[in-house]
């Protein structure tokens, strides 16, 4: 048996539990991801051959695999998500964005200034790839399927689901400024940074996911011709195509591709809200999300017993505990003083910053474009300690708290949008 034979045969095994693993788990304080994490470390402990993950030496292949589940996951989140954009009914998302994001890259800066005694650069980087968000790790904390009623996401669901499709794509401008302190030095950089890195890509991010959106949106539901009319078809697929339009093109003129992809969800799923196609595109794209999770979270765990964490010392993870357990939660706690979700909501809110995927491609992506005079495996391993820890602690506690938050709501479970009709 060749290793390529036994990766197909693993990967195979890999897909079948992404597809059996979420009904069985579904009441169990036990989350896929975490199950995906521990089968890694089990398969890589056992005497195969297989060669032990190392992203410092496959960096490049790291950043892509990562890129395509973090646009994938922003795919699904956009078009799960229920209420219409606006000041008012996004006050929890903007507030975390506005407030919550910037602290925590600051808190984290510091820290890694503090505790590590790492350079300016290097600390900015850590700040900006432990910064984003990330719902898809536990998945009771996410919106669910689409429905009818605009108003039926909860506070909680709706807050995390929408703040980690906005988030991944912001960290991007601090990434960049970290690149260009540990490249070029100073602050001369600033004033360009502020202008391209801030201003135009994320401009063209948002102004790219609202034309692609539109567009998609009207030729899924509003085509002249029932042959162009996508929504007739009822492919799933044409989510995945979305994905990829929207990412390459907003890229290619040199935009935020993630904001883009999150954006054009959005716009899609306001063309037609309650359509039965949305659930379609909405059910194909998770499947898609859920088995490249899958499989980029038997790789961590690999990489994990492997002895990846062997450069982590006690104050990088303290850096990591400190952000799950201190920073985050005060910093959300802060910021939505005043918002709309009551004391507990607020709680859960703050707690639940999950850290996964995205971490990890923005800590490949700038390593490939400066050296940040630390150890490329010492960050490595902070980052992959953070996701681990992130995985474990809110895995395991995510389907209890959620429930116990439903029950409270007392609120009936949603009806699928289009269940019983088709338009």
């Amino acid at each position: 048996m060749s290793n390529v034979d036994l990766v197909f045969a693993l990967a195979g095994a890999g897909a079948l539990l992404a597809a059996v693993l979420p009904g069985v788990l579904r009441r169990l304080p036990f989350s896929l991801p975490l199950v995906c994490l521990l089968g890694g470390m089990l398969l890589f402990w056992l005497p195969l051959p297989l060669s032990a993950p190392d992203p410092v030496a496959h960096r490049v292949a790291i950043e892509h695999v990562t890129e395509i589940c973090v646009v994938i996951s922003l795919m699904g989140a956009g078009l799960a998500l229920n209420r219409r954009v606006g000041l008012h009914r996004w006050s929890s998302t903007w507030r975390l964005l506005g407030w919550t994001m910037p602290l925590t890259i600051v808190a984290v800066a510091l820290l890694a200034s503090w505790l590590l005694g790492w350079p300016p650069a290097a600390a900015l980087l850590l700040g900006a790839v432990l910064a984003p968000t990330d719902p898809v790790l536990a998945s009771d904390v996410q919106v669910g399927e689409p429905v009818d009623a605009e108003n039926a996401d909860d506070e909680v669901r709706f807050a995390l689901t929408s703040e980690a499709g906005l988030n991944d794509g912001l960290a991007f401008p601090v990434v960049y400024a970290a690149i260009a302190l540990a490249t070029v030095g100073g602050l001369a950089w600033a004033g360009e940074w502020v202008l391209t890195d801030v201003l135009y890509r994320v401009a063209a991010g948002v102004v790219g996911g609202l034309l692609i959106g539109r567009l998609l949106g009207r030729l899924s539901f509003h085509a002249s011709t029932e042959k162009l009319r996508l929504a007739e078809h009822r492919d799933g697929f044409v989510a995945v195509a979305a994905t990829f339009l929207a990412y390459g093109l907003t890229e290619l003129v040199q935009g935020y591709g993630f904001i883009a992809v999150f954006v054009t969800a959005c716009t899609i799923r306001n063309a037609e809200r309650d359509h039965g196609y949305n659930g379609i595109l909405h059910g194909f794209i998770e499947q898609v999300e859920r088995l490249l999770t899958a499989w980029l979270l038997l790789l961590l765990g690999g990489f994990v017993i492997a002895g990846g964490l062997s450069p982590l010392t006690w104050r990088g993870a303290a850096v990591s505990v400190l952000l799950l357990l201190v920073v985050r939660p005060l910093t959300g706690w802060l910021a939505q003083l005043g918002g709309p979700g009551g004391p507990r909501e607020r709680a859960v809110i703050s707690f639940y910053g999950i850290r996964g995927i995205g971490s990890l491609y923005y800590l490949a992506y700038a390593l490939g474009h400066a050296d940040f005079g630390v150890p490329a495996e010492e960050l490595w391993a902070i980052a992959a300690f953070t996701v681990l820890a992130s995985v474990v602690l809110h895995g395991i506690s995510a389907t209890p708290v959620m429930r116990y938050m439903d029950r409270l709501r007392g609120t009936p479970e949603p009806k699928p949008v289009g269940e019983g009709h088709d338009s």
